[in-house]
């Protein structure tokens, strides 16, 4: 009787035993499954951060082109500026009778 018995309590364990170890492997299988999808959501982040650093690298090339024409432009205006008030001044200058140039 207490063979049974203890026949029993062991199959009974082995039977418990059994469903923790099955519970392992689905842990694990989740485990891993949540790894894989975590590693692909990361390339695609990855993907797309690179995608957006090429772009803004774009628009920065991009802009840098724009201000240094705009820089170009406004030396060359300036420059044509102050020629053109030193050529008057001159002029004025040249006719000292008609018109003067006060300094302040």
């Amino acid at each position: 009787m207490q063979k049974d018995h203890l026949e029993i309590l062991l199959e009974d364990i082995r039977g418990k035993f059994d469903l923790v170890l099955e519970g392992h492997e689905v842990l694990r299988s989740e485990i891993l499954e949540l790894g894989r999808k975590t590693d692909e959501r990361f390339d695609l982040v990855d993907f797309k951060i690179d995608t957006l650093n090429k772009k803004i690298d774009a628009v920065d090339e991009k802009l840098s082109r724009k201000i240094d024409a705009v820089d170009d432009k406004l030396s060359k205006k300036i420059d044509a500026v102050s020629a053109d008030l030193s050529a008057h001044r001159a002029d004025t200058e040249a006719h000292h009778g008609v018109y003067r140039v006060k300094e302040g």
